[in-house]
C-alpha cells in the first residue's frame, strides 16, 4: 500500500486521539494559578483516556501555558506528544527577548512543529486556528469574552462537532 494511503486510513484514528487548545493571550495574573491547575487536571484526564496528541498554536498566554503543561506531564505520560501548529516562522519576531527565549525553548522540546503559512499574512492566524480544530476531536479553551479569535475558534470547533472543555 502506498504511504499516503496508509496515512489517510490512519487519519480518523489519529484525530480521535488529538486535542487542541485555544485561549486568550492576556490572562490576569491572579487567574493564572487556577488555570494552570485546571490545565494539568484536564490534560492528565485526557491522557488517561488515551489522548496522545496535544496541539497548541504557540501564542503568548494560554497557548504557552498549555504547551508548558503538556511538556511537564510528559514525565508522567511519556507517550503524549506536543504538536506546535504555528501561523508562520516569524510569529515571535516582535516579542520581548524573554518571550522569544521561552518560545524557542518550547519549540525545541515539541515533538512536531507545523507551519500553516511560510510568511505572515492577514489570515495566517485564522488558518492556524482552523488547522488545530480540523485535526482534533477535543478543544480545551480559555474563553472569557464572546468576540475575538478565541471565540471564533471555539465556535468553529463547536460547529465541527468537537467536544469543548472550558478551563476559564
Amino acid at each position: 500500500m502506498m504511504e499516503w494511503m496508509k496515512k489517510e486510513k490512519m487519519w480518523p484514528e489519529v484525530r480521535q486521539r488529538t486535542v487542541c487548545f485555544t485561549g486568550h493571550r492576556s490572562i490576569p495574573e491572579w487567574e493564572r494559578p487556577g488555570i494552570v491547575r485546571r490545565l494539568r487536571e484536564t490534560v492528565t484526564g485526557l491522557a488517561e483516556q488515551g489522548y496522545t496528541f496535544f496541539g497548541t498554536g504557540g501564542a503568548l498566554g494560554f497557548d504557552t501555558m498549555a504547551a508548558q503543561t503538556i511538556l511537564d506531564l510528559k514525565v508522567v505520560f511519556p507517550s503524549i506528544k506536543l504538536i506546535l501548529v504555528l501561523p508562520c516562522p516569524s510569529q515571535a519576531d516582535g516579542w520581548s527577548r524573554e518571550q522569544q527565549f521561552l518560545y524557542a525553548s518550547i519549540k525545541a522540546k515539541a515533538d512536531k512543529v507545523v507551519y500553516t503559512s511560510q510568511v505572515y499574512t492577514r489570515g495566517c492566524m485564522l488558518k492556524r486556528n482552523r488547522h488545530l480544530v480540523d485535526h482534533s476531536s477535543v478543544c480545551v479553551c480559555y474563553r472569557t469574552k464572546p468576540t475575538g479569535g478565541t471565540a471564533y475558534t471555539v465556535d468553529y470547533a463547536l460547529s465541527c462537532g468537537l467536544h469543548i472543555i472550558p478551563v476559564a
